[in-house]
């Protein structure tokens, strides 16, 4: 499956290309990003009512290598999982009932925050361009906060949520946003091969 809006001299937005790829290609990367939000859940700072996790580093990460679709669409999946019973939530927790509960509107952020920084590398906000990726990275961690907190503040009122639910993950999503992006131009770079039309 091929993108022939791109031309073949301008830089891919990501460096797996899966816009590129044929749909085999791109369910074997929905399954794999899956085990990657699965396996940053574990790495957990136990803190009440919602705890520090990689989610976020994560989500911004697959969002910005995948595309928004593909990487909304995995994002999507791994909350599937999480909700059906598999371990892949923070902690290896598993359940709808983390849906309800005071962690409910960051998980219904993640493919809102994925597609949203998707969207933003597609447009060249990746890491072809440091400093536009860190900010594309921040604005999706900053989007997650401010969904969460907006949940939280329903279930315990909004001076507990943003005392709980905001300000301790301000600098958490800075050190993350730094790092998405660090790996982004880490990542190798190329030019995009497409056929002609």
């Amino acid at each position: 499956m091929t993108n022939l809006a791109f031309s073949s001299a301008r830089p891919s937005f990501s460096p797996l290309r899966l816009q590129q790829r044929s749909i085999g290609w791109q369910a074997g990367a929905v399954v794999l990003g899956t085990l990657f939000l699965a396996l940053s859940s574990y790495i957990e700072v136990p803190m009440v009512p919602v705890p520090v996790t990689m989610q976020t580093f994560a989500v911004t990460l697959i969002g910005a290598l995948y595309g928004w679709r593909l990487g909304a669409v995995t994002i999507a999946a791994w909350l599937v999982e999480g909700a059906v019973g598999f371990p892949v939530l923070a902690g290896g927790a598993a359940g709808v009932s983390y849906f309800v509960g005071p962690t409910g509107g960051y998980l219904f952020a993640f493919p809102i925050v994925g597609a949203l920084v998707g969207w933003l590398a597609e447009r060249g906000w990746n890491g072809n361009r440091v400093v536009l990726a860190f900010i594309a990275m921040l604005l999706g961690n900053l989007a997650c906060l401010v969904l969460g907190t907006a949940w939280l503040a329903a279930m315990i009122g909004a001076e507990q949520a943003i005392t709980f639910g905001f300000v301790p993950f301000i600098v958490g999503g800075l050190l993350k946003s730094a790092l998405g992006a660090a790996t982004l131009t880490a990542l190798p770079r190329g030019k995009m091969n497409l056929p002609k039309p």
